[in-house]
């Protein structure tokens, strides 16, 4: 225990580090964004497009679990725009003056699957074979990850938390990491997010399983300007842009739903 608590405050250190020197090297054209490691992938993308489109503006990316980047957000009181992997990050830092009310939008949205891998060697076939005695379960670090909570809100939802929670072998603060676990074999299965299935990690390893929507628990991303931004009128401009038109088309073909699935 003490051994992972320790890998866990370095990991915090390390990125609060890392957000120090994106601070000191920050130009009046930097925006600093905290996101969701499960963001990656289009936010990457999305980056790059908007530089392209605003010559000198340079756009530092602070990747993490929901949990952490608010954290770190409470304590470093610095930065320009968030998005986390759930609403409900952003209503807290709305609640603690951390985001303006004025500036949130909502992206797209998040569903929650099964990965096993390819093989499926534990013959996961639906989300009450998670709780089947023996099968090794990843579920992310529900204070660290966005999808930790929304995996717990799922298990308590159909009374399987306490016979899955028995099962689970790894507990890591991204969902990236549980996308590893899973595509290398050293989970059966992982509760992560639906556009994970596309990343080319998990391209001819990992297999998805589907989790009816009246047992699942669907999560919208939403973005924000921080109130300690210095340059809040470029960075709506960016939070503007991943909501629009062109930014939710990004979304989608990154595997992110525009409209709330029935």
């Amino acid at each position: 225990f003490l051994v992972m608590k320790c890998r866990s405050l370095c990991k915090v250190f390390i990125m609060m580090a890392l957000v120090l020197g994106l601070a000191a090297a920050a130009s009046a054209e930097t925006l600093i964004v905290y996101s969701g490691a499960g963001l990656m992938h289009p936010m990457d993308d999305l980056k790059a497009r908007f530089e392209k489109a605003h010559p000198g503006v340079s756009i530092q990316m602070v990747y993490g679990g929901s949990g952490e980047l608010f954290g770190m957000i409470a304590t470093r009181k610095a930065g320009d725009v968030f998005i986390p992997g759930a609403q409900k990050y952003i209503e807290d830092a709305i609640a603690n003056g951390f985001v303006t009310k004025e500036s949130a939008r909502n992206l797209c949205y998040h569903v929650p699957v099964i990965l096993v891998p390819a093989d499926n060697p534990g013959k996961v076939e639906e989300i009450a074979d998670l709780s089947r005695k023996g099968l090794r379960v990843g579920l992310a670090d529900e204070k660290a990850a966005a999808i930790g909570k929304v995996s717990k809100e799922i298990l308590d939802k159909n009374q399987l938390t306490e016979a899955v929670l028995a099962n689970c072998v790894v507990r890591p603060s991204t969902t990236n990491q549980l996308l590893i676990y899973v595509a290398t074999g050293q989970v059966d299965a992982v509760i992560a997010w639906e556009d994970q299935a596309l990343w080319g990690q998990a391209k001819g390893k990992v297999k998805m399983v589907r989790i009816p929507n009246k047992q699942n628990a669907i999560k919208t991303n939403p973005v924000g300007v921080l109130t300690f931004s210095e340059q809040k009128q470029l960075a709506q401009e960016l939070v503007d842009y991943l909501s629009s038109d062109e930014g939710k088309k990004v979304w989608a073909e990154w595997g992110f739903p525009i409209t709330r699935p029935l």
